[in-house]
């Protein structure tokens, strides 16, 4: 196993605990916080602004401490800054599963060891999706791009 994979493994590990502690992994913890028509609640808030606060140190850190990464070549810069249709859309769609389901991928994927059928359900449903997206989805998109550029 490689020094990147050791650091990505320890990274999901303590991403699981980290939503597992903040209630995350409970949907209808999440389902509390999106219904702010409803009983709201505001927990998860809690739990954004510390993952914020906590990026922006770090990331601060290893800007001004690093030229360069400690595992890779070169630091990742996104170079798509475009807001598209595909960009709208796909939010609407993980917003509604998101709302819906009670959980993100995240916090999914952390709670399959929980047995529970729903957790279950919503990840294979999660996993259909992207296969479905990535086979017949995004080769129409391709060829649609292909033919109006």
């Amino acid at each position: 196993m490689t020094k990147i994979n050791v650091v990505a493994l320890f990274s999901g590990i303590l991403f699981s605990i980290g939503l597992g502690i903040s209630g995350m992994t409970k949907p209808q913890k999440v389902i509390g916080f999106l219904d702010t028509l409803g009983e709201w609640d505001m927990s998860l808030i809690f739990v954004m602004v510390g993952g914020i606060i906590t990026y922006l140190i770090f990331n601060l850190f290893i800007k001004i401490k690093l030229e360069t990464p400690l595992l890779v070549k070169d630091f990742y810069t996104p170079s798509k800054s475009k807001i598209d249709r595909n960009l709208i859309f796909g939010s609407i769609l993980f917003g509604a599963g998101w709302g819906l389901g009670g959980y993100c991928p995240g916090p999914a994927i952390t709670s399959i060891g929980t047995g529970s059928l729903g957790t279950l359900l919503f990840v294979f449903s999660m996993g259909l999706g992207m296969f479905i997206e990535d086979r017949f989805i995004a080769p129409i998109i391709s060829l649609y791009k292909i033919q109006h550029t």
